[in-house]
């Protein structure tokens, strides 16, 4: 069983050592990790992306896969020229984590609020075994 003390360590390493990030030459979003008495809860900073942007689903080894991509394209016409300009922007991040067991996968949720996704991951309950009973002598 994964303890959450090994398992909030393993998403910082993950998410901030990862080959992805040099290759892509780009910056990883800043991201908290917390965790309530019912939750863990991931945000992930993105200004500017929208719910579209995001693809969020676990993998078939029951690993949460958060991904973003987003592409922008302007287009300036210098009549007097008679050129055009044209700039791209192209934004993509991938990062795996690895889920503590406590996590009821079927009912993780996720949402984007002024430019963060949210991501709850809420905990199974556990069952209180009641101790004390009363026995019937037959």
């Amino acid at each position: 069983m994964m303890r959450t003390s090994n398992w909030i360590p393993t998403v910082f390493n993950d998410f901030f050592d990862t080959d992805f990030m040099p290759r892509a030459n780009c910056t990883a979003p800043a991201i908290n990790v917390k965790e309530t008495d019912k939750a863990y809860v991931v945000e992930l900073a993105a200004p500017g992306m929208k719910k579209e942007d995001f693809n969020v689903h676990i993998n078939d080894e029951g690993n949460l896969i958060v991904k973003m991509e987003k592409k922008n394209e302007n287009k300036e016409e210098d009549k007097s020229a008679r050129y055009l300009r044209r700039e791209f922007s192209y934004s993509k991040f991938e990062q795996t984590l690895l889920l503590p067991d406590d996590v009821k996968r079927e009912d993780i949720k996720a949402h984007v609020e002024n430019g963060v996704l949210t991501v709850e991951l809420p905990k199974q309950v556990e069952e209180k075994v009641k101790l004390s009973r009363q026995i019937e002598i037959g």
